[in-house]
């Protein structure tokens, strides 16, 4: 089906759902990402070194981290504090904005976790209806 022209120009402060590089849209996948939701959440308590972020998150590369942070970092959401000492040390910590994204976030997490009994049961509905 075509895109209309007044979904792929849209105005200012709108989210367009079908628009592949809409700004608010890449911005959602950062914040939404399978380890930028787990970073956020976990820098809400307090500033981070990257050893013991990757250690609290658990299962991510060293480069997704990375990249992660610095996607994060980038969209203004997480800050990089580099000390200019030996060993260097640095700490990733959330701007306001990354503080603001990060309760978002978190509060998506524990409404997932608080439904999940009700999630599973629809699973269960639906595979036994497909006859899986």
């Amino acid at each position: 089906m075509p895109v209309s022209a007044a979904e792929v120009e849209p105005k200012a402060g709108t989210y367009v759902v079908g628009v592949e590089m809409c700004p608010y849209r890449l911005v959602l996948e950062h914040v939404t990402s399978r380890w930028g939701v787990l970073v956020l959440i976990q820098l809400l308590d307090r500033s981070h070194r990257f050893s013991e972020l990757r250690r609290a998150i658990g299962r991510v590369s060293e480069k997704m981290l990375t990249q992660t942070l610095q996607t994060l970092e980038r969209d203004g959401l997480v800050h990089r504090d580099a000390k200019p000492v030996i060993p260097p040390r640095v700490d990733y910590s959330l701007t306001d904005l990354g503080r603001e994204a990060a309760q978002q976030v978190r509060d998506l997490a524990l409404w997932t976790e608080r439904r999940m009994a009700d999630v599973e049961r629809a699973r269960t509905a639906y595979d036994d209806a497909k006859g899986a």
